[in-house]
């Protein structure tokens, strides 16, 4: 990525509406942010460059894959240092059923993790049979999501100086 990006009010609305729908075609995207396609298109490219634009995903409704059940795990380590973090981090990486994974401060634990399975069975399989089998895992607390009131993987755009 590289550094000094002027990003103007074109690149914020392109920004914007990328968020709000990455399947956008160019000449749609360039109609809502009032462009013609050609520019649009380079200025897309260019943020894409710059690193700005990381990539473009598909979210799918979980609940139409039977993935009924999403749980928070804060996972302690045994040990600090870089070895056995790596090697948790390395293992983690492989399970499709952990959706995000965070290295945490300000916690008694160590890792923050977001899974999905279909139901409380499987997720006692993930659990037992994954996560507390890598070494160096000394503790994991459990907490379920309910109800989900903000779901979103857009950024806040109003911090970015023009």
């Amino acid at each position: 990525m590289k550094n000094n990006i002027n990003i103007d009010r074109f690149d914020l609305k392109i920004l914007r509406e990328l968020q709000r729908d990455g399947g956008l075609s160019n000449q749609d995207l360039a109609e809502r942010v009032g462009l013609t396609a050609a520019p649009c298109s380079r200025r897309v490219k260019s943020l894409e460059d710059n690193g700005i634009i990381r990539d473009r995903v598909i979210r799918i409704n979980a609940e139409a894959l039977s993935l009924k059940l999403f749980a928070i795990l804060h996972i302690s380590m045994d040990k600090h240092i870089p070895e056995r973090f790596a090697e948790f981090e390395r293992i983690i990486s492989t399970f499709e059923e952990v959706i995000e994974c965070y290295l945490i401060t300000g916690h008694d634990a160590d890792y923050q993790l977001k899974i999905a399975v279909p139901d409380m069975d499987r997720y006692h399989d993930i659990l037992l049979g994954k996560i507390t089998r890598i070494k160096g895992v000394s503790g994991v607390k459990s907490a379920f999501i309910m109800r989900k009131i903000v779901e979103t993987t857009a950024l806040p755009l109003n911090y970015t100086s023009l």
